[in-house]
């Protein structure tokens, strides 16, 4: 995996919190694993294609899935996720691919991002690609990013 590409994505994770959110963001130190990848009860799916292909699944438990739509609404409180709420998380991670190929186009990468998936709930994705997480300390709790992409 390009170092360019992880650094690229971490960027526009980052970017998204900080800006979008007015969050205060500290990257944590990296990871590398191959297997399987923790839910945390919250996912959002990006499939990468173009000249990467793999995935980004953005992870994070449900508490903060509610503290990130509320921000989002503006700083309500959010008890529970609803059809809206849910429609927000999806769109969080619009946001995140957006400015992923954004960053990535800077280091001569052009990919296409598909509409992201959400998953709600306690599971384990598995990979057969190798995988770097980055986990993000926020004021809302943390965000874990997995990357999971190969060049074409």
């Amino acid at each position: 995996m390009n170092v360019n590409h992880v650094n690229a994505i971490s960027r526009a994770t980052k970017e998204i919190l900080t800006n979008h959110f007015g969050l205060e963001v500290n990257q944590e130190k990296p990871s590398a694993g191959t297997g399987s990848i923790p839910s945390n009860n919250v996912a959002v799916i990006l499939g990468i294609k173009g000249e990467l292909t793999g995935q980004i699944i953005a992870t994070f438990s449900g508490e903060t899935a509610k503290k990130l739509v509320g921000t989002m609404m503006g700083g309500m409180e959010i008890q529970e996720l609803d059809e809206m709420g849910w429609s927000a998380v999806q769109e969080f991670g619009n946001w995140v691919a957006g400015t992923t190929a954004t960053e990535l186009s800077k280091e001569a990468c052009t990919i296409d991002v598909t509409t992201p998936i959400v998953n709600e709930g306690d599971s384990k994705f598995h990979s057969k690609l190798p995988f770097v997480t980055i986990p993000f300390t926020t004021g809302i709790g943390e965000v874990r990013v997995h990357i999971a992409v190969k060049e074409e």
